[in-house]
């Protein structure tokens, strides 16, 4: 969405979605446990480009040497830079269900509902959704036993902040949820078992085990060459996919060593679009391609409902602040982002 909307004035901008909105999958997991937020991840794509456009279809292959996207109708898309960001598939119920916003809409609906009726429910994950999703389930239905089991030792492991992980463990178990780590679950038959055999059942069972790349559609289409050993796109520093001198790849879906969070994506696409403009000769006063360079740290918070969380702030001369809960709901917990995401799509009110 960044870099449709800074390239919107500088070159013909063509977005290909198969989706109707745009998903804001941040709010995703309030969505699919509260019928209030059913709706608010989506967002229309209507007032993103004032210059470009919007192809709703699926593109299914690259014709590089005649510098073609293939899309599933059988229409072919010119392009003189491509843009890959199809981003990461996520599992239930942080995903966008079907291709219309009715689909998804009934998706969210069924886990309300399942969440709503349950006496249990189990969440396998302890990272950012994990903690996130088993923290909603909790807001919504205050009666059912809600457990959360992790393989690691602490939960948002990957932030590598102890604070974190206590602020996060701390709030849980006020809150009667029973934390569980050094915990692996696996499916047996239609059992799930821990490492020692034994049991962990409940109504409801969600899996927030991580993520995987939408690059299966280039391996389909012959360029498996372009993927690292996890199916991500390979990419030089400038975020160009690896031997190719117009198409480039952000976000989700390419290789560069870094968590991949929101300020992330936000800074990738400022950064590609810098570099394509430099490539369409449109650059201002000269300007060079500018390698990206990944941040060792980014702002990162994790909700505990909308009024709760723990925020990792980097700060100068020290490593991080990590704040509570006041103020990561001013930051994110309360709305989720979501006045920032329709500003961010030209839209004036959320």
């Amino acid at each position: 969405m960044r870099l449709a909307r800074a390239l919107d004035a500088d070159a013909d901008v063509t977005l290909i979605d198969l989706k109707e909105v745009f998903f804001h999958r941040v709010a995703s997991l309030r969505a699919s446990v509260d019928e209030q937020w059913t709706y608010a991840p989506f967002i229309p794509y209507d007032s993103l480009l004032a210059n470009g456009r919007v192809v709703h279809d699926k593109a299914v292959g690259i014709a590089t040497a005649e510098r073609q996207v293939l899309l599933a109708t059988g229409r072919r898309v010119p392009y003189d830079v491509l843009v890959i960001a199809t981003g990461a598939d996520y599992q239930e119920p942080a995903r966008f269900t079907g291709n219309t916003v009715g689909e998804a809409a009934v998706s969210f609906h069924g886990h309300q509902r399942r969440v709503a009726a349950a006496r249990s429910v189990l969440v396998i994950g302890g990272g950012p959704s994990g903690v996130e999703l088993t923290a909603e389930v909790r807001r919504v239905n205050p009666g059912a036993t809600v457990t959360l089991a992790h393989s690691g030792a602490d939960l948002l492991s990957h932030s590598g902040n102890g604070r974190m992980a206590r602020q996060a463990r701390d709030w849980l178990e006020q809150h009667d949820v029973r934390v569980l780590v050094n915990t692996l679950v696996s499916s047996a038959g239609v059992a799930l078992r821990d490492q020692t055999g034994a049991p962990l059942g409940a109504d409801v069972v969600f899996w927030t085990t991580g993520t995987t790349p939408n690059t299966l559609w280039l391996r389909l289409a012959g360029l498996g060459a372009w993927l690292d050993g996890s199916g991500h796109v390979k990419v030089d520093t400038h975020l160009r996919v690896l031997g190719q001198r117009d198409v480039f790849a952000i976000g989700d879906v390419n290789d560069v060593s870094e968590a991949k969070l929101s300020p992330t994506a936000v800074a990738q696409g400022e950064a590609a679009a810098h570099n394509i403009r430099t490539f369409l000769g449109r650059g201002k006063h000269g300007s060079n391609p500018r390698p990206y360079k990944p941040a060792p740290v980014r702002i990162f918070s994790v909700p505990f409902g909308p009024e709760g969380g723990t925020t990792l702030l980097p700060a100068l001369r020290r490593d991080v602040v990590v704040l509570g809960n006041k103020a990561t709901s001013v930051l994110k917990s309360k709305n989720l982002a979501i006045p920032a995401m329709h500003r961010l799509l030209g839209r004036s009110t959320a």
